[in-house]
């Protein structure tokens, strides 16, 4: 099933700044494979579910594994059967 979804991960307790461990995530992200557009408080993704799945997964295991004591996750996911979703339809000129 296909998807499209904005994931925010902030480190918690690894010092003020947070640049290197939100890039990491970032990285991780790109190399999945999925369609990415990165913002100022997020990354939006478009794929297959199980992949944004996985890859929200991959980002918590190896984050922690690499010394990140905490991590908060905001996820916004979408679906849909009556079309497939993607990022592009989701944008508007005003």
């Amino acid at each position: 099933m296909k998807a499209v979804a904005e994931i925010q991960v902030i480190p918690i307790g690894v010092g003020v700044s947070v640049r290197a461990e939100v890039m990491r995530a970032h990285k991780l992200i790109k190399d999945s494979g999925l369609i990415v557009q990165l913002h100022s408080y997020g990354t939006n993704v478009e794929g297959e579910l199980d992949v944004i799945l996985d890859t929200i997964r991959k980002i918590h295991e190896v984050l922690h594994e690499e010394g990140v004591p905490r991590l908060a996750t905001s996820i916004k996911l979408g679906t849909r059967i009556d079309k497939e979703p993607d990022l592009a339809g989701k944008l508007f000129e005003v």
